[in-house]
């Protein structure tokens, strides 16, 4: 199992410690470092500026948006990270949620699943080479009638095939995924909830796909990104995480498309799913981050002691995730660093350096 480290969003006042976390991440011999887009920064120009101020450290898009870009684009946008960074970048994409699909870029959020498999075989046949043509549902290239021609991507990738991610989390979304990407970006995964949550649909997707009885997620990348904090006290370090957990189970999404919140009930937290979410929508965030169960916090992040973190993350490795991307808590530089630093003395205890 890799280990992986996520900036998340750029352009919070901290981008100085972000790049000097992601070049510790490169000296420790990290993965891979991601960064995210929502509304604020675009992933692209910030995985450039690491990209070049780093040495051996993959590069990933977690993620780029699918209305945000027309499917070529993002193509031309992989090839050139790809070349710039010397092979170094992983593309990850998603179809964000209602709200800023519609809310900020103005596209409708229709049938996901659909629009994801054909943005796919868009951006893989650009990224081939092969001169573009497509008709679909929702898009056809070159347009009809008019004086557009198939035109073939003239940046070279470095490699022949940029892995592709897609952000998952509903069953159908999660099948689909194992179907045609080469790996799944995944968030409150936990190892105990894995198979039923997450592992049997992509494991279903890549049967589909032609994958061998028990052999199915050979090869896949299975990517969570999981919080991290070190310390002693487990309870006061879950509590950390307490408002993030509710931001997503109760805020994220509107009350009936909030895919975290579902995600939360089939996990078993049904009723404190409702009232997280009641709470949250009713302007109550400190009531509904009360809500959250520690347990459910607990399963899905890695808090405590190094010992105890070792121990969580042979479960994760034994539940099938390849690349453990991690968010280590911290409001300065060198709190960050040395949760970085903890996370590889628990890969070593716990023999999966």
């Amino acid at each position: 199992m890799r280990l992986g480290i996520n900036l998340g969003y750029w352009g919070a006042g901290m981008d100085a410690d972000n790049l000097a976390v992601a070049q510790e991440a490169d000296r420790l011999g990290y993965a891979v470092c991601w960064a995210a887009e929502a509304y604020g920064s675009d992933a692209a120009t910030v995985l450039a500026w690491v990209a070049a101020q780093t040495e051996n450290i993959d590069v990933g898009s977690a993620i780029f948006q699918i209305p945000a870009r027309a499917p070529a684009m993002t193509a031309m946008t992989a090839a050139t990270l790809d070349t710039l960074s010397g092979g170094r970048f992983r593309l990850g994409i998603g179809v964000s949620g209602p709200q800023v699909s519609e809310g900020w870029y103005g596209v409708t959020f229709d049938k996901p699943l659909a629009r994801t498999r054909e943005y796919v075989e868009i951006v893989r046949r650009a990224m081939s080479r092969e001169r573009l043509s497509f008709e679909g549902e929702h898009w056809t290239l070159p347009l009809p009638g008019g004086p557009g021609k198939p035109l073939k991507l003239t940046v070279h990738p470095v490699r022949e095939r940029i892995p592709l991610y897609i952000a998952a989390i509903g069953p159908k979304n999660l099948e689909q995924t194992g179907e045609i990407a080469d790996g799944a970006l995944l968030i409150f995964f936990s190892p105990e909830h894995a198979e039923q949550t997450t592992l049997g649909a992509l494991r279903a997707g890549r049967a589909r796909a032609g994958a061998q009885p028990g052999r199915e997620l050979e090869g896949f990348d299975v990517v969570p990104t999981v919080p991290l904090a070190v310390g002693e006290d487990v309870p006061a370090l879950a509590d950390h995480f307490r408002p993030y957990t509710a931001l997503y189970v109760g805020g994220m999404g509107s009350r009936k498309q909030n895919f975290y919140n579902r995600l939360a009930r089939r996990m078993g937290y049904e009723r404190a799913a409702a009232e997280i979410q009641d709470k949250y929508l009713a302007g109550d965030k400190s009531g509904a981050a009360a809500a959250v169960p520690h347990e459910l916090i607990d399963s899905t992040t890695l808090i405590g002691p190094v010992e105890r973190i070792a121990d969580r993350m042979q479960a994760y490795a034994e539940a099938g995730v390849t690349t453990l991307n991690l968010a280590p808590a911290g409001f300065t530089r060198e709190e960050r660093i040395a949760s970085l630093r903890a996370a590889v003395a628990a890969t070593e205890r716990a023999g999966l350096a």
